[in-house]
């Protein structure tokens, strides 16, 4: 696979502009890069690999082995590492609790095409999902069960958005990331025989009364609106989350994570 190029390149004058225009969904596209901040998701970007374009530190906030030594392997990824006072980095930041250290990273999405079926993986798709934090909390969840990544379907929030890596705690760092449209991927769950579970509470079937495939795609609509009815006859499985409150809906990343955990468990202790 070529190497990904990217259109950043920072004047030490302008660093701090060019950097919080990194905020925005356009400018990370134009460039092919975006921003991650915190010791633990900088640090999650170097073991996994990532390309590291800029690292960005502030020895005034500083604090703690850990910090230092994520600095330390920061400098030795060869990249240029800047070093901005306690204002600037503050201008730039995302965080409340500041740690001093961040870096521009290379954006990376694959096409549908390269995912490979013959792997017995689990994936999740999210459609239309708007709101960043609540896909970096599916990111994380996705991590610990072993997830090999997201499909990423119609507006779903850009998942370089800086509360989206925040909210994932450097769980991004371990997933495949595929952008396509909803009608591309139905054409190729259904040429490959992928397996897609949907989430839907106008179905009878509860979530722990159907047997997983350890290959299959869980099927997570958005926010607002769930999966629609085009969407739930596209699924070869549709089950529901029972609640018996006066709550009619859970937050997107703990409905994820109450399904995605039911197949991990399946498939870790099958029956």
């Amino acid at each position: 696979m070529p190497k990904a190029k990217h259109q950043f390149t920072y004047t030490p004058k302008n660093v701090v502009k060019q950097l919080r225009q990194l905020r925005t969904p356009s400018e990370r596209a134009r460039t092919g890069v975006f921003y991650a901040e915190g010791a633990r998701i900088v640090a999650k970007a170097i073991e996994s690999g990532a390309e590291i374009v800029l690292g960005v530190i502030s020895r005034e906030l500083l604090q703690g082995e850990h910090a230092h030594k994520t600095v330390e392997a920061l400098r030795a990824t060869g990249s240029p590492v800047i070093d901005l006072n306690r204002a600037a980095f503050e201008s730039i930041s995302f965080k409340e609790n500041l740690q001093g250290i961040g870096a521009v990273v290379l954006a990376r999405e694959e096409s549908l095409a390269a995912v490979a079926v013959e792997q017995a993986q689990l994936w999740v798709a999210l459609d239309n999902v708007g709101n960043p934090g609540n896909l970096g909390a599916v990111m994380r969840t996705c991590d610990a069960v072993g997830c090999a990544g997201l499909i990423l379907l119609g507006k779903t929030v850009d998942p370089y958005h800086p509360a989206a890596i925040r909210a994932s705690m450097g769980s991004f760092f371990a997933l495949r990331m595929v952008r396509t449209s909803f009608p591309e991927f139905i054409a190729w769950k259904t040429a490959h025989h992928y397996t897609v579970i949907g989430t839907t509470p106008d179905v009878q079937q509860e979530y722990r009364e159907v047997r997983y495939p350890p290959a299959c795609i869980l099927l997570m609509g958005s926010e607002r609106l769930g999966l629609s009815a085009q969407q739930q006859e596209a699924c070869d499985v549709n089950v529901r989350i029972p609640m018996v409150g006066t709550v009619d809906s859970l937050n997107l990343g703990v409905a994820t994570s109450i399904v995605l955990y039911e197949i991990f468990h399946q498939n870790r202790n099958p029956r």
